[in-house]
């Protein structure tokens, strides 16, 4: 098939799905201008050592290099905007196809959009929790104080705020982890957006759905583990790809 049919026949297959769930990585921000982590040669852990700064361990050793590091960032993540293909998942739940998102990213972008079902794998930075009282704080103002005067931002009790991001080290949301397994449990097609499939447990989860039966599509630029076994892998960009699938699904 050329990439015409190709996005026709996802289309089809979505046409027909009962129940979908959509996983998506880096590969769905990057054209928001957020970039990835795990590209060679342009991911962010090709200029610096995900254990030195993003672990939970040189976390609470040296919280000051890993704000240092990520001030950066968040201010990327508040200034980054959805794109086509985050609205077009929310068009495919509107339609009342897709019946969750599961995502790796950090950056909010599916729920910016309007997504109302997203289960967020590695956390997110909306909220900071203590780690000494384990309370829970927005983090807008934080991360604002921390611009202003560079400090290691912390609790009324004075222990040390982290964002509520999962960090090298540390287990995943054990609610969402359930939830979107049983997502991918009960989903007929599963359609994987922007992602490697490189980091566990999130990368098992495809796996789980062919075991259980599922059409799966990949769209991504890069190739993954799994292409030779799924139904459909579409190369490209998918900002360009999705909005053209799901406008075929509607016709």
């Amino acid at each position: 098939m050329n990439h015409e049919q190709q996005i026709q026949h996802a289309a089809a297959l979505i046409r027909k799905a009962q129940n979908m769930v959509a996983m998506t990585g880096a590969g769905i921000s990057t054209p928001s201008g957020i970039p990835d982590f795990r590209s060679p040669n342009s991911g962010l852990w090709d200029q610096i050592s995900p254990l030195a700064v993003a672990s939970i361990h040189a976390f609470r050793q040296r919280p000051q290099v890993f704000y240092d590091w990520v001030h950066p960032l968040t201010r990327t993540f508040v200034e980054a905007r959805p794109n086509p293909a985050h609205y077009a998942l929310v068009a495919l739940e509107r339609q009342n196809k897709l019946k969750a998102v599961i995502t790796q990213n950090i950056d909010n972008l599916h729920r910016r959009a309007g997504s109302q079902i997203v289960y967020e794998l590695h956390g997110h930075f909306r909220e900071t929790v203590c780690l000494q009282c384990h309370e829970v704080q927005d983090s807008g103002r934080v991360f604002e104080k921390f611009g202003h005067d560079g400090q290691v931002p912390r609790c009324h009790c004075g222990g040390v705020l982290k964002p509520n991001a999962v960090l090298f080290g540390e287990q995943l949301p054990v609610q969402a982890l359930v939830l979107a397994q049983l997502a991918v449990k009960e989903a007929d097609l599963m359609l994987i957006i922007g992602s490697s499939l490189e980091v566990a447990p999130a990368s098992d989860l495809p796996a789980l759905a062919l075991e259980r039966g599922a059409t799966v599509i990949i769209i991504n630029q890069q190739a993954t583990y799994l292409d030779s076994k799924v139904d459909l892998v579409i190369r490209g960009d998918v900002a360009d790809i999705l909005p053209r699938i799901v406008e075929l699904v509607a016709v």
